[in-house]
């Protein structure tokens, strides 16, 4: 780097010239989905082009009101799929709440405070305890200095950064935090070629792929639509050779074919996961990719971080021990009842900390002697700090010497590493290897341990100028610990009732790993390193990976290969994180899952459901919440697909058999826009029983529709079928007129289309709330029924006739009286079945 001058910084005019060949300092986020593109995307579905091609036929006839009729229907559906997906962007760009971090430069010779977007390369910045690094850098010299790069590597202690004369550069990183002290830094990479830059760019390479239920409901909506294009063919055919006319053929054979294709399973999967986000949104967890909401419920394997994940992030005093005793705080633990040497560890660990301090660890000691020294005499606000003496690569360990307000005496409080204070102590080989052991102890239980000792100094003598020259005593050990989320252990035990395997995989110590997986309920009874998995062949690497719950020292590389293994042999993967380091797996996972309050932008961005208030617990809520929605999405899947039967049945049967047209294309545009959707929110609204949770996931490859299910579909709309072509020849027969003919048996169906629904439910699912939606659909249902056979505009437009009051209610009984013979067709299947 040549651009800096003395330590005056960069001038005005290399700032400008570096920006303008390296850019901003920033990361580009992914596009959104603008509303160009969304629209384009719901108009190229078949039903829309269907639609279009009748209304332009309509056109090509001279009927202009029919065409507009449809066109309506089109920018209707249109709407609401665009408002649904809108509304989820808008909500993303509500979550992005991490800002740019200002930065304290030196430009021209002068200290500058800027936007973090606005370092260069080059620049000098000056960073101390609670900034976050604006970009990469090379530390120049430091004081005290430690960085909480947990974001990056995973790792919840801070790394120090001390510099050695003649040893390798000491590097900070962009997006991370400094806990403690104060450094000059030069920067070395900004914007996208920092390391947090690279991880973000190496997404666009990760392809995430659809999930197994776009895939499922993809291959039935092809071979529907071969059946579709065929019989439309075919019919356009007969009815050009048995009555004259291709364009009124093409027309009832588009209608044939809108009555066959599955142009409503998009809607009816839209209906199901906004309304699946919106309930899961009440559990504070943000839908970025609605059929996300499904997968999860199919997981096999749920991959997750500790630290921020299933820890909080916040370091918490765990364990004191003096001499030969061990105290393990919490459970109701007094500190203020028990020994006063206990309380001495605590002072002294206090009075060797900063007096505002970031260091986490320092934090957790002035928080627990707020709570239980506050009303004591273990608490100096009166002394003064006369000399502090900083950590170093040589002695892992840092004093404080305090001056008492007479002046009479100073006292010194270390802490550090136990290795180091037992050396400032100058400890016995005995009484080393007691302090070594019950260091040992405490960090088998995953804590990060700390020794405490003191020193009294004359007040009017010098002071000397290492902290070896003090006559240290050892006061004892303080185990620290990131602890576990209250909610993770009963969440990880329902996963697991849940037949969904949990894999820890973190950047921390395997032992810190292995005690929090006890904690948590995770077999951790092997834990694999980062290196043993570097050594590994790629056989042995998948073999391991499928047995092994608890990983360690894992590179951000390796997240990804882990889950790339666990795809590879069959599992449906959840990944969850919050730091830049998950993100390439939150990607590659067939569910990404982001903590949303800690979490960054470029983690949130990989990921398909984000956790706004990072609980764990609401992973369980979305998996009960994804088995639900399978299994009402078949019931749904099994409605549509019987209601389809009749509609069909109407179309081609009086084409075939030389009676009047009974639906055109407005007549299935109503049915699909009213009837299917709608009746999808019943099925939507069943609740999940207890059963879901002690189910084991429906096995990868399993079809959405089995046979018998597709056969039980049919059979139920062959019987409608049967009973309203039956109604619609003996109103003919009878002498009815063909336009009340139709309007009785359109009321029909729309009614057995209502039997259907509750023919197709999970029985004994049918509760109190279940019973008002159902309700609220069938009372919209009929409203809009009634609507368009009573109102004379809209009846006009469908060709309806006026019907007595008598008539309308008793065609709606007929429909309705379907389901009799359904219910036993259900029993019997059932009987086979069983």
């Amino acid at each position: 780097m040549n651009g800096l001058q003395g330590q005056g910084g960069l001038s005005g005019a290399e700032v400008a010239t570096r920006r303008a060949r390296d850019g901003w300092n920033e990361i580009a986020a992914e596009k959104p989905h603008t509303l160009l593109a969304t629209v384009l995307d719901v108009a190229r579905e078949p039903m829309f082009l269907l639609l279009l091609g009748a209304g332009a036929i309509y056109l090509l006839m001279g009927d202009a009101r029919e065409a507009l009729v449809l066109l309506g229907f089109v920018m209707l559906i249109i709407a609401v799929t665009v408002f649904q997906e809108r509304r989820t962007e808008h909500a993303l760009a509500a979550l992005r709440d991490l800002s740019s971090p200002r930065a304290l430069v030196i430009r021209d010779g002068v200290v500058q405070r800027i936007a973090g977007r606005e370092v260069v390369y080059g620049d000098l910045l000056l960073l101390t305890e609670g900034d976050r690094v604006p970009a990469d850098g090379v530390v120049l010299g430091a004081n005290d200095f430690a960085v909480d790069e947990s974001m990056l590597s995973g790792e919840s202690e801070p790394v120090s950064k001390l510099p050695v004369a003649g040893g390798e550069p000491l590097r900070v990183y962009s997006g991370t935090l400094v806990v403690r002290g104060r450094a000059t830094v030069e920067v070395s990479a900004v914007g996208e070629a920092t390391e947090l830059g690279r991880i973000g760019t190496s997404l666009a390479g990760t392809v995430s792929g659809p999930s197994p239920l776009q895939r499922e409901l993809g291959r039935l909506a092809r071979r529907l639509a071969v059946v579709g294009i065929t019989l439309c063919v075919l019919l356009a055919v007969a009815y050009a050779t048995l009555r004259g006319g291709w364009l009124e053929g093409v027309l009832y054979g588009i209608t044939l074919a809108m009555s066959i294709l599955p142009q409503e399973f998009p809607v009816i999967l839209i209906v199901f996961l906004a309304f699946g986000a919106r309930r899961i949104a009440a559990q504070k967890v943000l839908t970025r990719r609605l059929a996300a909401i499904e997968t999860l419920g199919q997981t096999t394997v749920l991959c997750t971080d500790k630290t921020g994940t299933l820890t909080r992030n916040r370091m918490e005093v765990a364990a004191l021990a003096v001499g030969d005793e061990v105290l393990m705080l919490g459970g109701g633990v007094k500190l203020d009842a028990l020994p006063e040497t206990y309380h001495r560890l605590l002072e002294y660990a206090v009075l060797a900390s900063e007096t505002d301090p970031h260091d986490p660890m320092e934090q957790a000691f002035l928080r627990l002697a707020g709570d239980h020294l506050a009303n004591t005499e273990h608490l100096h606000p009166d002394w003064q700090l006369a000399r502090e003496y900083e950590l170093s690569p040589d002695l892992l360990a840092m004093s404080h010497l305090w001056r008492a307000p007479d002046r009479s005496h100073q006292e010194v409080a270390a802490k550090g590493a136990p290795e180091a204070i037992a050396d400032l102590c100058h400890l016995s080989p005995e009484a080393l290897a007691e302090v070594s052991a019950r260091s040992a102890e405490l960090a088998d239980r995953g804590l990060r341990v700390l020794a405490v000792a003191h020193a009294s100094h004359p007040g009017d003598s010098a002071w000397p100028d290492i902290q070896h020259d003090f006559a240290f005593r050892f006061i004892g050990l303080i185990g620290l610990a990131d602890p576990l989320r209250a909610d993770v252990p009963a969440a990880v035990a329902e996963c697991r009732a849940a037949g969904v395997r949990i894999v820890m995989i973190t950047g921390d110590h395997p032992r810190t790993a292995r005690a929090i997986a006890a904690q948590a309920g995770i077999d951790g009874a092997r834990v694999l390193t980062g290196p043993e998995l570097a050594a590994m062949d790629d056989a042995t690497f998948r073999r391991e990976v499928a047995a092994c719950c608890v990983f360690a020292r894992v590179s951000p590389q390796q997240k990804l290969d882990i889950v790339e293994a666990l795809k590879a042999r069959g599992d449906i993967v959840a990944m969850t994180g919050d730091g830049v380091n998950d993100a390439p797996a939150l990607k590659a996972a067939h569910i990404g899952i982001a903590m949303g309050r800690r979490g960054t932008d470029v983690a949130r961005e990989a990921a398909d459901l984000v956790l706004v208030e990072d609980d764990f617990a609401s992973i369980v809520e979305a998996i009960r919440l994804g088995r639900r929605i399978f299994r009402n999405l078949r019931h749904a899947m099994i409605y549509t697909l019987a209601v389809h039967v009749p509609i069909i049945a109407l179309v081609g049967a009086p084409v075939l058999f030389g009676l009047p047209v009974l639906l055109a294309p407005v007549h299935i545009a109503f049915l699909e826009l009213v009837i299917d959707p709608t009746c999808s929110i019943v099925f939507e609204a069943d609740a999940a029983d207890a059963g879901l949770m002690r189910e084991p996931p429906r096995p990868r490859g399993a079809v959405l529709l089995p046979p018998a299910r597709l056969a039980l579909s049919l059979l139920y709309g062959a019987v409608v079928s049967l009973l309203l072509v039956a109604l619609h020849v003996g109103l003919l027969a009878s002498g009815q007129p063909a336009e009340a003919a139709r309007t009785v048996v359109f009321v029909a169906l729309v009614a057995s289309g209502i039997a259907l629904v509750f023919v197709a439910c999970t029985p004994g699912t049918v509760g109190t709330a279940r019973n008002r939606v159902a309700l609220a659909v069938i009372g919209g249902t009929l409203a809009a029924l009634l609507a368009v056979t009573v109102l004379p505009a809209p009846a006009a437009w469908f060709g309806f006739a006026p019907l007595p009051a008598a008539q309308w209610l008793a065609a709606c009984v007929a429909g309705l009286a379907t389901l009799l013979p359904l219910y036993g067709v259900r029993r019997l299947a059932r009987r086979l079945t069983a």
